[in-house]
């Protein structure tokens, strides 16, 4: 592993501690509700910009963080860069994706075993075409309950009519950047998701209740897997 360097706090103002481990929600809201059924006493560790955070007890009585990304990689990169500044060294994408396979269902869970780098921050980062979540972090997804494996690529665009790339079985718009940040500073990240669309000629979209529900899932397969990791020395 590589010293993790990230940047000092600019955007983010903790109020509390930061735990190693990290869930990287996207929606503030649903950091707010994970933090709240999955951690044990959480305090606010950051408000600001309306990227809200949490820090608690998790199951296994270890700290862990919830914390929110915003929207899309130039808004992550800035997030994920501050917290590993900050001493995060786990950090797990917990969000939502578009999944062009049909086959997969809405609300249904996946992990994502390759991304393939389709935004500009990513891009700007210089990552390489297709790359591969932590390995081991990826398997306790899968074991906690995270689905079937999948490839993924991050977009800019959330409204895109072009087709899928080649191999691209589900969409989002955060974990190539993740990815590429976690190897340029020697940490590690990997991507839960669930489908909050299917991508066809009719576009079938989650409604509100399910979407807060595939949330708290996402969150509690993610603590679940994140404390079988540590208990294995990961």
């Amino acid at each position: 592993m590589k010293e993790a360097v990230g940047h000092p706090p600019n955007h983010l103002r903790p109020h509390a501690d930061l735990a190693e481990r990290v869930l990287l929600p996207g929606d503030p809201h649903r950091a707010l509700a994970v933090a709240q059924e999955t951690l044990e006493g959480p305090k606010i560790f950051n408000h600001a910009r309306g990227l809200w955070g949490y820090t608690g007890v998790a199951p296994d009585g270890e700290l862990m963080s919830v914390q929110a990304t915003g929207m899309g990689g130039p808004s992550t990169a800035i997030v994920v860069e501050e917290l590993i500044g900050l001493g995060a060294s786990v950090l797990v994408r917990i969000g939502t994706c578009g999944a062009f396979d049909t086959s997969l269902e809405l609300g249904q869970l996946v992990t994502a075993d390759r991304v393939l780098s389709g935004d500009g921050a990513s891009q700007a980062l210089e990552a390489p075409e297709v790359q591969v979540p932590d390995a081991a972090l990826t398997a306790a997804l899968k074991a906690a309950g995270g689905g079937p494996g999948v490839c993924c690529v991050s977009s800019d665009l959330f409204y895109d009519s072009r087709p899928a790339p080649p191999g691209a079985q589900v969409v989002e718009m955060e974990a190539a950047v993740l990815c590429r940040l976690a190897e340029l500073r020697g940490v590690r990240a990997a991507c839960l998701l669930a489908v909050s669309d299917v991508i066809g000629s009719d576009r079938e979209r989650l409604d509100a209740e399910t979407m807060t529900a595939a949330g708290l899932e996402l969150g509690r397969v993610a603590v679940e897997a994140l404390g079988q990791f540590s208990a294995t020395g990961g």
